[in-house]
């Protein structure tokens, strides 16, 4: 895979480890982070050798603190100017999206970040360490779990900065209950969440020491990494298909699923594995 300017890209093992490489920005998005994402994405769609991925951010600071508004604003001079850029992104020769003249063409400025919205059903790992804030909802909505470190906050500040926290909560309404997420979004930057707090809520599923956090999530991901990689995204599939629709339109969806991700030679070695006595030795979460 190609090298990167915002991104730090290795594969160890089956696990392409994915890290957001602007700290002395805290790991914002601009419009070339956003680019090499989506690319990324999009090439661990036909990567056999990747079966899991585990995204994070370098340094201990900040996961991702969302849009560089350094980029993405520019130096507004005109309150009309900013109103036109449709809540705080201006046009794309500027570096994060925007609108036309009207509010029907709105690019927004998360659109290629998530592996789900580029459509990568290979499970991917969010390793939290420190801050992630506003647009980095848009990655944290799609993966498929969370580990944090124990100094991860999680807050979103547009309000605060008369922004409409429109398209972060929406992602996070599907990770965290309604009164969590709305307390969050209205309360802007006046609260930040801890990883603890997270936990309690179900949006992080592990909180560890951060110098353990790397360690914690190369376990989980070397897990699903051994697993049949048909099996895996069927499941993963599966489960945000039944996220998405309703009950039996998921149980009906799920007849053809299980039939694409149902490998006769897969099968066979899970049952020659039963056979022979052999059980993976789990740990107690």
């Amino acid at each position: 895979m190609a090298e990167f300017e915002t991104v730090l890209y290795e594969e160890v093992g089956g696990v392409a480890w994915i890290t957001l490489n602007r700290p002395d920005r805290l790991n914002a998005f601009n419009f070339k982070m956003q680019e090499e994402l989506q690319s990324i994405w999009r090439d661990l769609r036909r990567n056999e050798d990747v079966r899991c991925a585990v995204l994070t951010g370098a340094g201990d600071k900040a996961f991702c603190t969302g849009i560089d508004r350094y980029e993405a604003m520019g130096d507004w001079d005109d309150p009309d100017d900013a109103g036109r850029s449709q809540g705080g992104a201006v046009g794309r020769d500027r570096g994060t999206g925007g609108a036309g003249d009207t509010p029907w063409h709105f690019d927004d400025p998360g659109d290629l970040l998530g592996p789900k919205a580029n459509d990568l059903w290979k499970p991917v790992i969010a390793a939290v360490n420190g801050m992630a804030c506003g647009g980095a909802f848009y990655m944290l909505g799609e993966v498929e779990f969370i580990v944090a470190s124990e100094n991860a906050t999680f807050f979103d500040p547009h309000v605060t900065y008369g922004m409409t926290s429109c398209f972060e909560s929406m992602h996070m309404l599907q990770k965290m209950p309604f009164h969590e997420i709305m307390r969050v979004a209205l309360l802007g930057a006046n609260e930040r969440m801890s990883a603890q707090r997270a936990r309690e809520i179900g949006l992080v599923s592990e909180v560890v020491p951060l110098e353990q956090l790397h360690d914690a999530t190369a376990w989980v991901a070397n897990a699903i990494a051994a697993a049949p990689p048909v099996a895996i995204q069927g499941t993963v599939r599966s489960i945000w298909a039944a996220r998405e629709l309703s009950r039996m339109q998921a149980l009906d969806m799920g007849r053809v699923i299980i039939r694409l991700g149902s490998q006769a030679a897969s099968l066979y070695a899970g049952q020659q594995q039963f056979a022979s006595g052999k059980r993976v030795e789990p740990r107690i979460r």
